[in-house]
């Protein structure tokens, strides 16, 4: 199983947002299209509970303060609406789902995993002799071929970004770099729902921010500064500053910062820094299990590492049936590369694609 090519599409300098948008909704169209009319989640449950006295409050204060925040990101979504001839509502929903999901009531008979769709796996190091970060880039397996890469330049021509990108959403959710030498991995991670704080600002506006950051400072402050939803973990790396740092963050302005060292550190989908209630993981806690177990001291002994699949239950190399490891990428530092693995890292059939960072 796979999901084909993975397509390139260069949008170049737009004057704002919603050309910036529209150019991708209108170039990947078919693949956004397909992507929503197979998401379970949006029809079963984010469509409907959005049009319950519940559910409208919600997605309006949530609308209103990420508009408010980040009005040229907001019009990215418009636009992106617009060129794919999709429903501004569906992608609206689908952009904004850890900010709703937590809200939906849960039926008797529904497990907390129905909708497993974010698990990720990070391996960091910076040493005298390398500086890296490996990513597996887990989703559900719908979204199989419905993926693209977005390179755009920021408006004012000073910067240009390159961005792994879910079909109808903001880049990105995943992983992306820009030409200031910044770059980021991205892990979920699950607090109760006692910690998230209903109507704050989404992360996939905050991801998309990242894009524009000028380097580790910045991408620090802008992921540590919005009143975030729901909270998330941001891989941060700066290639000339030969730094990689791990931000979670939570609601309420809550924060923990962790430095890359010589020793390799694996991360999944548990907060490991910051001290918040969370919802026990079977699934990350097997993987990080696993991994305790592995040498990751060089660039390919990480990449073996997140090919792995020992844990039949629970592998570090997800093959289904709900869950699919969709690429495994490789950020060198010193090279100052990102390279985008499809098919199993530690096989030599996986492809590369290399893509230069400055």
């Amino acid at each position: 199983m796979n999901g084909g090519e993975l397509e390139v599409f260069d949008a170049g300098r737009c004057a704002g947002g919603y050309q910036l948008g529209h150019a991708v909704g209108q170039r990947f169209g078919e693949t956004i299209r397909s992507r929503m009319r197979g998401d379970l989640f949006l029809h079963e449950q984010l469509l409907p509970f959005a049009s319950t006295a519940a559910g409208k409050p919600l997605v309006a204060a949530l609308e209103a303060a990420n508009r408010e925040r980040y009005p040229r990101y907001w019009d990215e979504l418009v636009g992106t609406a617009d060129g794919s001839g999709v429903p501004l509502l569906h992608v609206i929903l689908v952009n904004l789902r850890k900010e709703i999901r937590p809200f939906i009531p849960k039926k008797a008979d529904q497990e907390r995993r129905e909708e497993a769709d974010a698990d990720c796996s990070d391996i960091l190091m910076v040493s005298e002799s390398m500086a890296i970060a490996a990513h597996n880039e887990d989703a559900n397996v719908a979204l199989l071929g419905h993926t693209y890469l977005v390179k755009a330049t920021s408006p004012d021509g000073a910067s240009s970004f390159t961005a792994y990108t879910y079909a109808g959403e903001l880049p990105t959710c995943a992983f992306g770099f820009n030409s200031n030498g910044v770059a980021f991995t991205l892990d979920s991670v699950p607090p109760a729902v006692g910690e998230v704080a209903a109507g704050g600002i989404a992360v996939n506006l905050v991801s998309r921010d990242l894009l524009e950051a000028r380097d580790l400072d910045d991408a620090m402050r802008r992921v540590c500064s919005p009143g975030v939803s729901v909270g998330h973990c941001y891989n941060l790396m700066d290639v000339r500053a030969r730094r990689i740092v791990t931000v979670e963050t939570a609601s309420r302005n809550r924060f923990a910062v962790h430095e890359a060292g010589p020793a390799p550190s694996f991360h999944a989908n548990m907060y490991r820094h910051l001290q918040v209630d969370q919802v026990y993981d079977e699934n990350s806690m097997s993987r990080e299990k696993r991994a305790a177990q592995c040498d990751m001291s060089s660039k390919e002994k990480a990449l073996s590492v997140l090919g792995d699949a020992a844990d039949e239950k629970y592998p570090i190399f997800m093959t289904g049936p709900t869950l699919y490891t969709l690429c495994t990428v490789l950020v060198d530092l010193d090279k100052a590369t990102m390279t985008i693995y499809r098919g199993n890292p530690k096989s030599t059939d996986a492809v590369p694609l290399v893509l230069p960072m400055l």
